[in-house]
């Protein structure tokens, strides 16, 4: 059988395969559209995945990572420098980056111990943000880009990550976790059931793999996924799930509303 740590690198690399090709194929005005993540074109959608995969790789070999100049607003400044880029030299920024990181990844066996933002966390985590980053932001690219994203089963990480996280959605919004469990069963793209959490919890989650996983990354709004929810505080954790650090998301209009 693969390397459980291996497997999931490869999982990365197939997410990032499926971006550099969507990436291959666009005019150079496509590069300035708009993407659903507000204030960001396309290239910064790229740019983004790009710099965090140089922060990656420096956490990984424990060096400090570069800032590319000033933010200005919701811009960084490699997005600012990306704005002066060519499509060519962005898709080799991003190409270049995303091999390093996988490369320095490699060697690790998924136990080792990796700061990230001030905090250590296993590898095995760092590598699942990582997936979690580019099948999202690959999802607002593929959207500016007008192209139809596929779901795999590549999710089962991100899903997990989705569920294991409940309780840091409360606190970053500042409320208090229930202490119910809370049992989720998802159908998975290839039609597998996936499940955590006991069946007999007091609030269960039912549906899509894919609309979870959109849900827990804040790449849609509740009322338009198929979840179902049964409990008193199953429909609450949909309204907050955020699997990604950081502060509480905007999260993304019902549609109609946008």
């Amino acid at each position: 059988m693969a390397d459980a740590w291996q497997l999931l690198l490869d999982d990365i690399e197939a997410e990032s395969a499926v971006i550099h090709g969507v990436l291959a194929t666009l005019d150079d005005d496509a590069w300035d559209r708009q993407s659903p993540a507000e204030g960001w074109l396309l290239r910064d959608c790229v740019v983004h995945l790009a710099e965090t995969d140089e922060s990656a790789t420096a956490g990984v070999l424990g060096e400090e990572s570069q800032r590319r100049g000033e933010r200005q607003g919701v811009l960084t400044g490699g997005m600012l420098e990306g704005r002066t880029k060519t499509p060519g030299e962005l898709r080799a920024w991003y190409r270049d980056s995303n091999a390093r990181m996988l490369a320095s990844m490699r060697p690790l066996q998924g136990d080792e111990r990796i700061v990230w933002v001030g905090r250590a966390m296993s590898a095995r985590s760092y590598a699942t943000a990582r997936l979690m980053e580019h099948w999202s932001h690959g999802l607002d690219i593929l959207e500016a880009a007008g192209v139809e994203a596929v779901d795999t089963d590549r999710l089962k990480s991100i899903a997990h990550l989705g569920y294991i996280t409940r309780d840091f959605a409360y606190r970053t919004h500042g409320m208090e976790p229930p202490d119910t469990p809370l049992y989720v069963e998802l159908e998975a793209p290839s039609g597998d059931t996936w499940t955590w959490g006991p069946p007999d919890a007091p609030d269960r989650i039912y549906g899509p793999a894919g609309d979870w996983c959109r849900l827990v990354t804040q790449r849609i709004h509740p009322d338009d996924t198929a979840l179902r929810c049964e409990g008193p505080r199953a429909r609450e954790f949909l309204s907050i799930a955020q699997a990604f650090a950081g502060p509480p998301g905007a999260g993304r209009p019902a549609k109609g509303q946008a």
